[in-house]
């Protein structure tokens, strides 16, 4: 008997509607809610006024850990924060990764080869683009999303002429475009190694993560802007950003490296960026969660959707640190057990995270399309601060 079968011969035992029928739904996972969606018109309508009404969809961390040899084997996982789960996205047919997988922020994912470029940012990463290969062949370059464009800079091998080269893919017109150099100043940090990105439909943001000296890139006039220093607080030695509604967000840390006094959030507002206000502090107890077993914390990676914040330590990825921004602050913090980590798993995998808006849509059509399916994953405990 499947799900819907199921649910429908539960409506004809007991007649549930209204209120009651969608306070039960808001406690359901969502990925559980698409058969009952199928029941009936009253359970569809039902389903989804729980969705508007009790329990709203959140955005999902997208998990990709990967194989550092060829074939690159990739399992992928995703959390789920409104049902508190973890899953294992299957894909079908199985992407075919041409080489590691990588992101500059939390959007896309991309390959990158001698003979391919390819990318992906619908919110599951079931579809893929396949494309030439920018002109210049680059080994770390920033990768990002602006509109209908896609922005390749930096990252360009040593024997390359420029290492500041910028490239852009029009998604419109399928073609490649030869852009202005990132700014000589970032000649020794041009790679997604070094800045944090930042985009929105407009824009790109690159952050210098040591300096705090940030550019901003316009894919439609292809100009670099004048410096700015986001930093207000000059006891930062490390930083990432990431976008939130119309603001950025800075995530800090405090101290040095061997002493992290404090890791602090920050939003960001104006033409420059110029208006600050402190948003919150991360408790101490998840600060050392974050450091783990390491003695000192050199960096810190950033995922950023909606109101979401995921902060890892890419040197100690089993454990994440979660926090919800609302308009006036951060509601809460939580750690979060990685479940793509496994015992021994650690030193042969690679660890790729995203984020994306995922509701009932998304997930029908990657089922009804045969793309993808869904599976629990036992993810271990999960904790609010």
């Amino acid at each position: 008997m499947t799900d819907e079968q199921k649910l429908r011969k539960t409506e004809e035992a007991a007649d549930i509607r209204g209120d009651v029928l969608e306070s039960i739904l808001c406690h359901v996972p969502l990925i559980h809610l698409l058969p009952a969606t199928h029941v009936s018109k009253s359970w569809n309508h039902a389903v989804f006024s729980s969705l508007r009404h009790f329990n709203k969809p959140k955005p999902w961390l997208l998990v990709h850990a990967q194989s550092s040899r060829p074939p690159y084997a990739t399992t992928a996982l995703a959390y789920d924060p409104r049902s508190n789960l973890w899953l294992r996205i299957n894909q079908n047919p199985p992407i075919e990764y041409v080489s590691a997988l990588r992101s500059s922020n939390s959007t896309l994912l991309y390959m990158l080869s001698l003979s391919k470029f390819s990318f992906s940012f619908d919110p599951l990463h079931l579809l893929w683009h396949h494309v030439d290969p920018p002109l210049v062949w680059r080994t770390d370059p920033i990768v990002v999303v602006v509109g209908c464009h896609v922005v390749v800079a930096g990252g360009a091998c040593d024997f390359e002429d420029d290492p500041l080269s910028v490239e852009i893919y029009n998604l419109d017109t399928r073609r490649w475009t030869t852009c202005e150099s990132m700014p000589a100043i970032l000649k020794d940090s041009a790679a997604s190694t070094w800045l944090s990105v930042a985009a929105n439909a407009k824009k790109l943001y690159a952050m210098d993560q040591v300096s705090g000296v940030t550019y901003s890139f316009d894919p439609s006039s292809r100009i670099w802007s004048e410096p700015f220093d986001l930093r207000h607080d000059q006891n930062i030695y490390f930083s990432a950003i990431g976008y939130y509604g119309d603001s950025l967000i800075m995530v800090g840390l405090l101290g040095n490296s061997e002493y992290v006094k404090d890791v602090k959030i920050w939003e960001l507002k104006g033409e420059s960026f110029e208006f600050c206000k402190e948003m919150g502090v991360m408790p101490k107890e998840l600060v050392v969660t974050l450091k783990g077993e390491q003695t000192n914390l050199f960096s810190i990676r950033i995922s950023l959707m909606g109101e979401f914040l995921y902060i890892y330590n890419p040197g100690e990825p089993e454990e994440l640190v979660v926090c919800e921004i609302d308009g006036e602050g951060l509601r809460w913090w939580r750690s979060l057990k990685n479940a793509a980590v496994s015992d021994g798993s650690r030193a042969a995998k690679r660890m790729v995270l995203t984020c994306a808006n995922v509701g009932l849509g998304d997930l029908g059509k990657a089922v009804g399309s045969g793309k993808g399916s869904f599976s629990l994953v036992d993810s271990g405990n999960l904790q609010r601060f």
